[in-house]
């Protein structure tokens, strides 16, 4: 096992609180929040030192001169985003595919590239943590997420073992997030909602012939639901590698910006450090 990815397949499972908590327990040298939609993993990551933040740029964006503009409409024609109106361009929805630049018969668009994102780097006498922020409105959280994972493999190129946290969901974002990956642990809990993504982010995983395990995070909130998941991972053959309880603690760490595996002696605490080991002796040969 060289990357651990935590996924969910939707959002307030806990994955994230999981995650710091086996970056703490496991010390990794390297470690990384993917989730550039919303990141927060970092509040987590307080005695590490942010040492690096840089702009983040990828596709451009279509901008149109007024003064070369003959209305010929062909720009808005070849559009497959619909993102140019009247010769004028939306530029949320404008997805930097360059098509309305190479139609334009008066050479009246062009690409300007603009700031997607914020990636950051920090640091400490051990370990690397890389993250970034995605710019509201930006509809390149692949790439970014691409990005990050090789800000961090650049900075930690002889890494052993990194930890990343993923994103909700099984978009873009969960994609990139996934290529490298050499074991997926998704968070679940016992909600309705939380099947049915639970079903959808397995199906992606299988496609990807990518070794996965399930925990259940508040399972005690329904236990009917529990038994649903555990049911639903046996027909399919996943491991389930244990149950988190509902704990009132898990609200103080995350209050004070720490992981929950710091709190020894609450049920949460227990059963993520329980978690931890059963990943480690199934994946990792017990070292």
């Amino acid at each position: 096992m060289k990357q651990l990815l935590i996924l969910s397949g939707k959002g307030g499972t806990g994955k994230t609180t999981v995650a710091g908590a086996f970056i703490s327990l496991s010390h990794c040298r390297s470690c990384a929040d993917c989730d550039v939609d919303a990141p927060n993993l970092q509040y987590m990551m307080r005695r590490m030192k942010k040492i690096k933040e840089n702009p983040y740029t990828a596709l451009g964006k279509a901008v149109i001169d007024g003064t070369k503009c003959t209305g010929c409409g062909l720009c808005e024609k070849y559009c497959r985003f619909g993102a140019i109106r009247s010769g004028t361009v939306d530029q949320y929805e404008c997805e930097g595919c360059g098509v309305c630049e190479r139609m334009c018969p008066q050479k009246a668009v062009r690409m300007v590239v603009s700031p997607a994102g914020t990636l950051s780097l920090y640091r400490n006498k051990s370990s690397v943590f890389s993250t970034a922020r995605l710019t509201a409105g930006s509809g390149t959280s692949g790439k970014l997420v691409a990005a990050v994972k090789k800000q961090l493999s650049e900075e930690v190129p002889d890494s052993s073992f990194t930890i990343i946290d993923g994103s909700p969901g099984t978009g873009c974002p969960v994609m990139a997030s996934l290529a490298g990956a050499d074991i997926v642990l998704v968070v679940t809990e016992p909600t309705e909602s939380g099947i049915h993504d639970l079903k959808r982010i397995v199906d992606l995983i299988r496609l990807l012939n990518i070794d996965l395990t399930v925990c259940i995070n508040k399972y005690d909130i329904n236990l009917k639901n529990t038994e649903v998941i555990e049911s639903y991972c046996k027909d399919q053959l996943i491991p389930v590698t244990g149950r988190i309880p509902f704990d009132t603690t898990v609200l103080r760490a995350v209050n004070s910006g720490k992981t929950i595996d710091r709190y020894s002696r609450s049920a949460a605490g227990k059963a993520v450090r329980e978690i931890w080991n059963l990943i480690v002796e199934k994946y990792s040969g017990g070292k």
